[in-house]
């Protein structure tokens, strides 16, 4: 990936009117509820919202008060949109490295299904679907099972498609799917934010709901998206991903009238009428009106198909293949087949089924037994226990049969009425034991083929599947990392139901197992909240399993998921009884990773020397194991917290240490850290060599997209900078350093920069700003458990106050020490 160019830099009043629309988000109000509480008019918000007309400077202040944010960050941003200058001529003295070209654009995402091509009938229905999306831009269409909501709503998007062309998105919603729960609105949120490629950075990970719907919404804001949500189960299932301001337009179906969706226009679908059903069951015949078919030959028998279809599209288009693919047939030994079932739905999808033969037909049933809803070959394959070539073939033909559909290549899925036969079909003709087995296979499947994609991301390996049953024969190939995210992000909603499967079957080994392959993609695109509950599920199983290295493991991996989450407290009793724990098992590299877990969470509480200590024993026992790549990332990490407490010289030699060990790996882990230790600590002396380090280490966090580690390279370079008495310079990389966490509304990620910052301001000779923004680190840290932050923001105060206030300036240095020194709550 290649850095991407700034948005503010190509279109400044485009950047602003996206920045304001967060805020408005922020305020959760709309525009005529915003103008009115700001002062504005309606018309000139909203043309400041959407770009038209960079509003006042005194406009954008009353946007920041209302919603309790600084405006100043937004100033250069509003000049330059105010006044564009062309960009200035780049010189050999420029510190910051040029950004590359950017990567040719992806195409827009398109999850919609097919297009029905004998889509009949609807005419009133299309219209009045379009008018109310010109209207209103989200219509709600309601109906019993199987009248044809999703069928319309997917040919209405695709004739709103070129009118939509920055996404069309299809999502199910699972509101009546048997067995399943309705998707929630977190992880439906998730999926539609990953859907649009949105960074990870960007996706708030703490707040809830309504934080995750105000991003969806503040994404869709400057697009033009057609999104449908498909078989929801009520309006508040469906309310957190309608969209805001902006042109992006939303059809949600249900088999219920969402009556809680006031402001949605309703469109409610009846059976067809006889006519267009006629004509549907012609066509998906192989019978267009007019000609003399055996529909026409036998008309009493056609309008019994009719009767017995219910005038439901989904009947009549099951009906209408058989009798296809069944040129011998006439229209009267249709009916009897479809007589013999118990009802209209059921006589169809069993009429399908019974042509099959009897792998085919075992298949069909065994599919309901998949957790998720839509799904690929290989888990298929997994599940009947046959090669992939076969699965393949056999899904092909279920999918002529019209009993599988496939909403886009190598994905497929059952409807829900599909599945509802096919679950009573497997229940009732396939053992109790048949069933358990399947299930294991494809949890097996799942644990197996995550170990292998997780195998492409982490720099030091979990050593594979160590309790869950044999991998398949066939599993996906991941070419890479980026393979590997992609596989991680269309399983993502099955992974997590296969966890829920494995707890209700009692599947313990599953259950430990899958959580811990799944860890480097929660950490790249997930929140700590899920982690968490995966983990707290993983440790319950590893107890029932007894086995001390596996529990070890997954006290390790609950105390970090705990850490992320901010509970410091709860992550260090984790980590003491996974050490005692992993100690005995006598698993060296688990032993190391978890060293370097306590070191990270120690160095964050405030801890100097005991951190220190666990990223030496780390590098050791990643050497006593022959793996110099953890010895490395252990040497790295010594090297940066040697920098912060002051040791330069010596932060340095380690980093270089670090920096020079064989490596194959383009995007070797540690050099990020390394190459920050390294430019900052030699900055004073070696200035055009610390731009180097600092230039590769911005390069490198770029490239991987990732905005946290772009910022802290900026805040880097910014301490860089004042090293060398490049004041201005130094303001200036900080506060884009800082411009990046606003933009992403990451406060919590401020506690890293916040003293470094009010360092800089000081010595630049703006002591009331330094005071600010060390006092600010002093409100955060505290509440996030970073007592070293502590510790240095009452330093900071100190330093600032010592002309002007030395009492209380030696009361801040003393509450830092004591800071240090006293012990932390509960230890």
């Amino acid at each position: 990936m290649v850095a991407r160019q700034r948005t503010a830099e190509a279109d400044p009043s485009r950047e602003l009117a996206a920045r304001l629309r967060m805020l408005q988000e922020l305020s959760g109000r709309g525009v005529r509820a915003l103008a009115r509480d700001t002062g504005l008019s309606s018309s000139s918000l909203s043309r400041y919202l959407t770009g038209r007309t960079v509003p006042p400077w005194p406009a954008v202040v009353a946007l920041c008060r209302l919603v309790t944010r600084d405006p100043r960050p937004l100033r250069p941003l509003w000049e330059r949109a105010s006044h564009p200058l062309p960009a200035p001529p780049r010189t050999s003295r420029q510190i910051h490295p040029p950004t590359p070209p950017a990567s040719a654009p992806r195409p827009p995402r398109n999850d919609l299904p097919r297009d029905a091509p004998d889509f009949t009938g609807r005419r009133a229905e299309l219209a009045a679907v379009l008018a109310a999306v010109a209207g209103s831009r989200v219509v709600a269409l309601d109906g019993m099972a199987g009248v044809g909501k999703t069928c319309l709503a997917v040919h209405a998007a695709h004739r709103l498609a070129a009118d939509h062309p920055d996404a069309q998105l299809y999502l199910d919603l699972h509101g009546f799917t048997d067995g399943r729960r309705p998707l929630d609105p977190d992880p439906a949120l998730r999926a539609l934010l990953a859907a649009l490629d949105v960074p990870s950075e960007r996706i708030p990970q703490e707040g809830g709901v309504e934080r995750l719907a105000a991003c969806w919404r503040s994404e869709l804001a400057h697009r033009r998206a057609v999104v449908v949500l498909d078989n929801a189960a009520d309006a508040d299932q469906v309310r957190p991903l309608l969209p805001g301001a902006g042109h992006s337009v939303a059809l949600v179906t249900s088999r219920n009238r969402l009556l809680g969706l006031e402001e949605v226009p309703p469109v409610s679908l009846d059976v067809l009428t006889p006519q267009d059903s006629a004509e549907l069951l012609a066509r998906a015949g192989g019978e267009p009106a007019g000609t003399d078919g055996r529909l026409a030959r036998e008309p009493q028998a056609a309008a019994e198909v009719l009767r017995l279809c219910g005038n439901l599209p989904l009947a009549l288009r099951l009906a209408g293949a058989r009798l296809r693919h069944r040129p011998g047939w006439t229209v009267g030994v249709l009916v009897e087949r479809m007589a013999e079932g118990p009802s209209e739905f059921d006589t169809a999808f069993a009429m399908s089924v019974n042509q099959l033969d009897h792998g085919r037909r075992r298949l069909f049933r065994l599919l309901s037994l998949l957790p998720g809803s839509v799904f690929d070959e290989y888990v298929v394959a997994a599940l009947a226990a046959v090669p992939l070539r076969d699965a393949r073939a056999m899904l092909e033909d279920l999918l002529d049969a019209h009993l599988v559909q496939q909403p886009a290549p190598g994905r497929y899925r059952l409807h829900d009425l599909v599945h509802r036969h096919a679950l009573r079909a497997t229940t009732e003709q396939d053992p109790a034991a048949e069933r358990q087995r399947a299930l294991i296979r494809v949890l097996d499947y799942y644990v197996h083929a995550a170990a292998a994609a997780d195998a492409t991301m982490p720099f030091l390996s979990r050593g594979g599947v160590a309790c869950a049953g044999p991998a398949p024969a066939d599993l996906p190939r991941f070419a890479g990392k980026n393979t590997a995210l992609a596989w991680f992000g269309a399983e993502y909603t099955n992974l997590l139901t296969a966890f829920d499967a494995a707890l209700a079957a009692g599947a313990d080994a599953h259950v430990c197992e899958l959580p811990r392959f799944m860890r480097s993609y929660f950490a790249r695109r997930c929140g700590t909240t899920q982690l968490n509950v995966l983990f707290e599920g993983s440790l319950a199983a590893a107890r029932r399993l007894g086995d001390p290295r596996q529990l070890g493991e997954a006290y390790s991996d609950l105390g970090f998921a705990r850490h992320n989450a901010g509970r410091m407290a709860e992550a260090g009793e984790a980590y003491e009884t996974a050490a005692v724990l992993v100690t005995q098992a006598g698993d060296v590299l688990t032993e190391a990773e978890l060293t370097m877990r306590r070191g990270y969470l120690g160095w964050d509480q405030g801890y100097v020397e005991e951190p220190l200590e666990l990223f030496r024993l780390a590098a050791k026992l990643y050497a006593d194991a022959g793996c110099p790549m953890g010895t490395a990332h252990a040497t790295a990490y010594e090297a940066w917290a040697l920098l912060q407490s002051g040791h330069r010289e010596e932060a340095a030699r380690l980093a270089r240490e670090a920096l020079e060990t064989p490596h194959t790996d383009p995007a070797w882990p540690p050099a990020l850290t390394a190459l920050i230790t390294l430019g900052v600590a030699v900055a004073r002396e070696e200035p055009e060599d610390a731009f180097g380090h600092l230039r590769r280490a911005l390069a490198l966090a770029r490239e991987d997209g990732h905005r946290h580690n772009e910022a802290w390279c900026l805040n880097c370079l910014g301490v860089a900078l004042r090293r060398m008495g490049r004041y201005e310079e130094a303001l200036a990389s900080h506060r884009e350093a800082f411009a990046l966490l606003d933009e992403i509304f990451e406060e919590q990620w401020k506690i890293h920069f916040l003293n470094a910052y009010g360092e800089t301001c000081r010595l630049a000779g703006l002591p009331n700003e330094a005071l600010r923004l060390h006092r600010q680190a002093l409100d955060l840290a505290p509440r996030l458990g970073h007592r070293h932050e502590e510790a240095m923001a009452h330093e900071g105060i100190a330093a600032v106050l010592d002309a002007t206030a030395p009492s209380a300036a030696a009361e801040h240095r003393a509450a830092g020490q004591a800071v240090l020194r006293d012990p932390l709550p509960g230890a």
